[in-house]
């Protein structure tokens, strides 16, 4: 719904959403900006594209609609979603990812399974050309990719092959998860070791 309403579609909401009896309600609380503070996260992004393609409407627990959408991708064209992928996820000039052009592609594909595929397609390929950007302009060569989005073996799996391509040398998780599990575990690691944020 906050999808929509960011693409100036909140007129959709409560028809597209009639099954959720709050749907009207939602759609006049982002109207008015009431209580819906934005989000930028990437699991709110597959939250959005979950919806939008009818995967899930509503999650009963964390992770839930982004785990579905993964797992819905494997019935899409991969040479379709390759081929329309690039340029829907925009790097603006101050450093920021814009999904828009994404969102607003898959709300109005009506095969979920490719929206989902291209859905992941276009995140990889968005997130590789914001990492090289960044490589050339720091001269990093090295990336460490970190978050509960990395979770999704095939959103890893494209980026991975996109950035080593580029030459960089990619740093996955491997002995604990990359997500909140993993920070936890580093951050008992830094109070073990007695580091600080001063340090």
């Amino acid at each position: 719904a906050a999808a929509l309403h960011a693409l100036g579609r909140g007129d959709e909401i409560a028809a597209r959403y009639a099954s959720q009896l709050a749907a009207p309600m939602v759609s006049q609380l982002l109207a008015r900006g009431l209580r819906c503070p934005p989000s930028s996260s990437a699991g709110r992004w597959f939250d959005a594209a979950a919806g939008l393609l009818g995967v899930r409407e509503t999650a009963a627990y964390e992770g839930q609609a982004p785990m579905l959408l993964e797992a819905l991708a494997a019935a899409g064209d991969a040479r379709a979603a390759t081929a329309e992928a690039a340029g829907l996820v925009e790097l603006r000039p101050d450093g920021v990812m814009d999904l828009a052009p994404l969102v607003a592609r898959i709300a109005d594909e009506g095969r979920p399974a490719q929206g989902a595929l291209l859905f992941h397609h276009a995140l990889a390929d968005g997130l590789a050309r914001w990492v090289v950007q960044a490589a050339a302009t720091s001269g990093l060569r090295q990336v460490a990719l970190g978050g509960g989005c990395f979770l999704n073996a095939l959103l890893s799996g494209l980026l991975v092959t996109r950035l080593q391509a580029q030459g960089l040398t990619v740093l996955e998780a491997r002995q604990a998860p990359p997500n909140d599990g993993g920070i936890a575990l580093g951050q008992a690691w830094a109070a073990l070791c007695g580091i600080t944020e001063q340090d």
